[in-house]
C-alpha cells in the first residue's frame, strides 16, 4: 500500500478505511497544527472505545472527549484556552460525562520518549527524569530498575505504537512526502511508530518542487497510508506560515465546555449539523478564513510561501 505512487483520499474515506472502534490513535503537533478536522470527522462517523495517545494535545482532543469517542488517554496533559481547564476532558474522568476515561499519565518528555522507543521498534525507553516524579507511583507502566551499568536506577517506559497517527503539514505531494514549517513536536518519531499514518495537508503541490527543499520533509512518503488535501484543516487553530488562530472562535469553544450541555449544543451546530468539513468553512465564512490566512502571511517570513493560499 505504501508503495502507491498516489495516496490522496478524502477524509471521510481516510477515516472510515483506517481507523476501526477501539483502535489507537495519535495526533501529530502541539496547539498549532493539531487536526481539529479529524475529530470532527471522527465524531460524525460515531468512532467509539478509541485509545488516545499522545504527549500533549489541545482543542483536537478536547472535542474528540466530549464526542464520546474516547476510552482511554495516555498523555501528559490536555487542556483547551486556558492553561489547565480541560473541561470535557476533566468532566469525562470525574464524572463520567459522555463516559468514564481511563487515564494513564506520564511526562511531555516521557511520551516524547515513548514515541522514539515505537520509531525505532524497541519496546522501551529508560530515562532518569521521572525518578523525579511521582507519576511513577501512579503509573504502574513505569518500571522503575537498577541500570545494569551500575549507575543508578532508571524509569523504563513503554513504547507507543499507535495504531493510526494523523498528521498535519503545510504541504505534501500525492506520495505523501510532507513538509513541515515551524516546529515538529514529535512528528519525525510519531509518524515511524505509528502503523498506519494519515497526512493532511494545506497543499498538495508537486513531488518537483518538494525535492527543491528537501530537509523541510519531516514526514517521508514510505510512512504515510492516504493524503488528504485539507485547507485549513487545523481551525481555529494555527497553521504557521497559512494563517492565524482564530482567537474568538476558540473562546465560543471554552465557553461552550463549561457546561455539558453546552458543548452539546456547539457540536450540534458546527460537528453535527454540517455535512463535512468544507460545509464546516462556509459556515465559518471564507472572507474570515482568508482575514486569518492574511494575519499570518503579514507575521511571517518565508517568501516561498506568502505566494500560496
Amino acid at each position: 500500500m505504501r508503495d502507491r505512487k498516489d495516496k490522496r483520499m478524502s477524509l471521510a474515506e481516510a477515516v472510515g478505511a483506517y481507523v476501526k472502534d477501539g483502535s489507537s490513535i495519535a495526533y501529530g503537533a502541539l496547539a498549532g497544527r493539531e487536526p481539529m478536522a479529524v475529530s470532527y470527522e471522527l465524531i460524525r462517523q460515531n468512532k467509539k472505545d478509541l485509545v488516545f495517545i499522545t504527549d500533549t494535545t489541545v482543542d483536537a482532543a478536547e472535542i474528540l472527549i466530549a464526542g464520546g469517542c474516547v476510552r482511554k488517554v495516555e498523555c501528559a496533559y490536555i487542556w483547551v484556552g486556558v492553561v489547565g481547564s480541560g473541561l470535557n476532558y476533566r468532566r469525562a474522568v470525574e464524572q463520567g460525562i459522555p463516559n468514564f476515561i481511563e487515564t494513564e499519565e506520564y511526562s511531555n518528555f516521557g511520551c516524547s520518549m515513548r514515541y522514539l522507543a515505537g520509531a525505532m521498534n524497541v519496546p522501551y525507553m529508560p530515562i532518569r527524569s521521572l525518578l523525579g516524579s511521582d507519576l511513577i507511583t501512579h503509573n504502574p507502566n513505569i518500571k522503575v530498575e537498577e541500570n545494569f551499568h551500575g549507575t543508578g536506577p532508571l524509569a523504563f517506559v513503554p513504547a507507543a505504537r499507535p495504531d493510526v497517527a494523523f498528521i498535519h503539514v503545510q504541504r505534501a505531494d500525492k506520495m505523501g512526502n510532507g513538509q513541515i514549517w515551524g516546529m515538529y513536536a514529535n512528528d519525525d518519531n510519531l509518524c515511524r511508530a505509528a502503523k498506519k499514518v494519515i497526512l493532511t495537508c494545506e497543499e498538495i503541490i508537486p513531488t518537483s518542487e518538494i525535492r527543491k527543499i528537501p530537509n523541510m520533509t519531516a514526514i517521508p512518503s514510505y510512512c504515510v497510508e492516504a493524503v488528504v488535501k485539507l485547507p485549513f484543516g487545523c481551525h481555529p487553530l494555527p497553521v504557521s506560515g497559512y494563517y492565524w488562530m482564530d482567537i474568538p472562535f476558540r473562546r465560543e469553544i471554552v465557553g461552550a465546555s463549561k457546561t455539558r450541555e453546552g458543548i452539546v449544543a456547539w457540536m450540534n451546530e458546527w460537528v453535527h449539523g454540517v455535512k463535512d468539513f468544507d460545509a464546516y468553512k462556509e459556515k465559518v465564512g471564507i472572507s474570515r478564513l482568508n482575514r486569518l490566512h492574511q494575519m499570518e502571511i503579514d507575521n511571517y517570513q518565508i517568501p516561498e510561501i506568502q505566494t500560496k493560499g
